[in-house]
């Protein structure tokens, strides 16, 4: 128990970095200069002012000198991430290098989940480290060799990039960035070919039901895009946590 409660402790920690890595990466920022600011007033924000969520829910979501209104993805990073850690460390039953390495890869996912919502970017400066880093695991791993890996982001990355490529045939325009391929060898490196198969059909269900709501909703046509690295992100959180399970019961369904 002390052990889970020392993860979750660091995890509203880290979800308060994270939030700077998710805010500073995409305007090209240092991470570590200058200290944190108000965005609209750029006063300095004291260290007692920038207590994981309970800063936010005693400031009521606003700055203390200028009123202005903070984001609420700031609280949610700073739930979700000690969360999603927290889950990770009962999975893996302790610490020990499968948790770290898990609790790295859901820190990417968030990151790029996040940053693509507002951006409709996935930066390189999070997935090309994060494709290295899960070859390098795939070699101390007793689940995933490093020919399971390489065949996982094959498919992953390759089928997006199929699907890119005949989207550009048909309609003559990008249907989808070049930063979804790339977070899917990413994925598919980490996961293996069928939790990186699971990630996809989840990741598409759920944006075709978000796409179809929003037009619905505001009208938009077929023509508006979707920050699918944001869909991409939970679903492979999902696969990675219960993907074996999930694997396991729908190939239950089919007699051998």
């Amino acid at each position: 128990m002390e052990a889970l409660i020392l993860v979750v402790v660091f995890g509203l920690a880290w979800g308060s970095f994270l939030n700077v890595v998710i805010y500073r990466v995409p305007e090209k920022m240092s991470l570590l200069h200058p200290p944190s600011t108000c965005p609209s007033c750029k006063a300095r924000i004291k260290p007692y002012e920038n207590v994981p969520v309970l800063s936010y829910l005693i400031l009521r979501g606003k700055c203390r000198r200028c009123g202005a209104r903070i984001s609420p993805v700031y609280l949610v990073v700073e739930i979700l991430t000690p969360l999603l850690l927290a889950i990770v460390y009962v999975r893996e039953g302790g610490f020990g290098l499968p948790f770290y390495a898990a609790a790295l890869f859901t820190t990417a996912l968030i990151v790029l989940a996040f940053i693509d919502a507002r951006h409709q970017i996935l930066p390189d400066a999070i997935t090309y480290p994060g494709i290295v880093l899960a070859f390098a695991y795939s070699f101390f791993r007793e689940d995933l060799t490093v020919v399971k890996a390489l065949i996982g982001a094959a498919v992953g990355g390759g089928f997006l990039l199929l699907v890119y490529g005949l989207y550009w045939l048909v309609r003559k325009q990008e249907g989808l960035g070049l930063g979804d391929v790339t977070m899917m060898l990413m994925v598919g490196a980490f996961l293996g070919w069928q939790k990186t198969i699971l990630t996809l059909v989840l990741a598409s269900i759920t944006g075709a039901v978000f796409g179809l709501i929003l037009m619905k909703a505001k009208g938009k046509d077929m023509k508006f895009a979707l920050p699918f690295g944001t869909f991409i992100a939970p679903a492979a959180y999902v696969a990675l946590v219960w993907g074996d399970r999930i694997i396991a019961a729908y190939i239950s369904q089919f007699p051998q």
